[in-house]
């Protein structure tokens, strides 16, 4: 047995808090010590358990540990450590919500990123495959798929099952899994020549009342309704609304692959045109959680020293984390015209882990004769983890209770933040149901 640190202290009762990463540092590539502190980590965690219910990380630990000679850390082979690694897919939730362990406990226990650093470990010694590259860049795949005349094609080959088993056998994505549509009319095609309501906007203690809107690859390439309806019930709430010329991914594929120079060289593209807008007074907004949580927590982890990065984290915001602040200060509409009914609603995991609580649910709870019913679990699709050939039937199995959920509920509505986590549990459903974007089901009440 390895045995944890000397500090024996059970817990702790003090606010989690996360160190910068040393990804810049030699140390932090050497194997050997990557392998001490997995060892070390994996101990603590064989012996505590707590999250074996969270993802398919713990599991796989455990059964490896339940298997082993020993029945301890020290009998399983340093080859299958990267079992474990492969299966975390930097969800965040067992440091924000489980372990007792983490900073500033003496244990300084921090999972997720201790997994980054083997991923990066691994990608820097090995590189990526075809596919992994792939899956990582979706705003270069966006560019090229969204083209007009491509974007029909590369459809029309995502839906035929041939072509789909095919590149299972060739790239690795599985020819179940449910894959995004692309648009050739995309966000920024179609709001190129919008003419902005002219409102004059009022600040709260906590906002400006004017936002950039940072759209995401999946937002501009794959579901522009869900930004055209942002900017619809924002600038019906009088917060006038813009959108950057030019932006990067931010960075979260890249992020679970290990490839933290490409986390860094995208972080330098959007840094400059996001810290201007928030230096000129304007807040900010993203359509995906992921990219929100990029911006707030892990860039600034990445790159302490970039002025432009504490400025850019200041004011970034999840959507329904800035309606409730204007909510606060009385400065949202309430005219709703179109009540909602059921709605279950899924919490994303790169929300809950930025610890804003339950805006979503707070905002749609507005509605008149609507009742909204959350559910805090995982969707099982993970971005890239689950389309992947040899985690989908893991990624469905993690889903699947959530899809019971929805579908024992009898709802009117299935919705969830992430919209590729949505899509992920509607595919998992027995029965159909009404599937939306809180945002789209928000405009669908003011009737806009």
């Amino acid at each position: 047995m390895i045995g944890p640190p000397e500090d024996h202290r059970e817990g702790s009762l003090e606010a989690p808090t996360r160190h910068p990463l040393a990804w810049r540092e030699p140390e932090f590539y050497s194997e050997s010590a990557l392998n001490a502190e997995l060892a070390r980590v994996f101990d603590v965690c064989h012996g505590c358990r707590r999250c074996v219910s969270l993802c398919n990380a713990f599991p796989t630990l455990f059964d490896l540990v339940d298997g082993s000679a020993t029945m301890e850390v020290d009998g399983v082979a340093k080859e299958d450590y990267r079992k474990v690694v492969e299966n975390c897919y930097l969800c965040d939730l067992c440091f924000m919500t489980k372990c007792p362990y983490v900073p500033p406990h003496p244990w300084n226990i921090d999972f997720p990123h201790l997994m980054l650093r083997a991923k990066a470990t691994s990608y820097q010694s090995e590189g990526a495959s075809v596919r992994d590259r792939l899956l990582s860049s979706p705003d270069v795949v966006g560019r090229i798929a969204s083209v007009p005349v491509v974007a029909s094609i590369v459809n029309r080959a995502a839906g035929n099952r041939t072509v789909r088993q095919v590149a299972e056998k060739t790239l690795g994505v599985h020819a179940q899994a449910p894959l995004p549509k692309y648009q050739e009319r995309t966000l920024r095609r179609r709001i190129r020549r919008r003419k902005a309501t002219p409102v004059e906007p009022l600040a709260t203690p906590h906002t400006k009342g004017r936002v950039v809107l940072f759209t995401t690859c999946y937002g501009d390439y794959n579901e522009p309704e869900i930004g055209e309806d942002l900017i619809a019930t924002f600038e019906h709430n009088g917060i006038p609304v813009r959108v950057l010329e030019q932006e990067a991914c931010c960075g979260m594929p890249k992020l679970e692959l290990g490839d933290l120079g490409s986390v860094e060289r995208l972080a330098l593209r959007n840094l400059p045109a996001l810290a201007r807008s928030a230096k000129e007074g304007w807040d900010l907004v993203a359509l995906v959680p992921s990219c929100v949580l990029m911006f707030k927590k892990e860039i600034p982890l990445l790159l302490p020293e970039n002025p432009d990065v504490q400025r850019v984290a200041e004011a970034f915001y999840d959507p329904f984390e800035y309606l409730s602040l204007r909510h606060k200060a009385r400065l949202v509409v309430t005219d709703f015209k179109n009540p909602l009914g059921k709605v279950m609603y899924h919490v994303p995991c790169h929300q809950r882990v930025q610890n804003i609580g339950p805006r979503t649910r707070e905002i749609l709870s507005l509605v008149p004769d609507t009742r909204i019913e959350a559910i805090e679990r995982c969707s099982g699709h993970n971005g890239t983890y689950g389309v992947k050939r040899e985690f989908y039937e893991a990624a469905v199995k993690i889903g699947r209770p959530v899809a019971h959920r929805v579908e024992q509920a009898d709802a009117d509505y299935f919705t969830s933040d992430c919209a590729l986590a949505g899509h992920h549990i509607e595919a998992g459903l027995n029965k159909s149901v009404k599937t939306l974007h809180p945002l789209s089901l928000l405009r669908l009440a003011y009737g806009i």
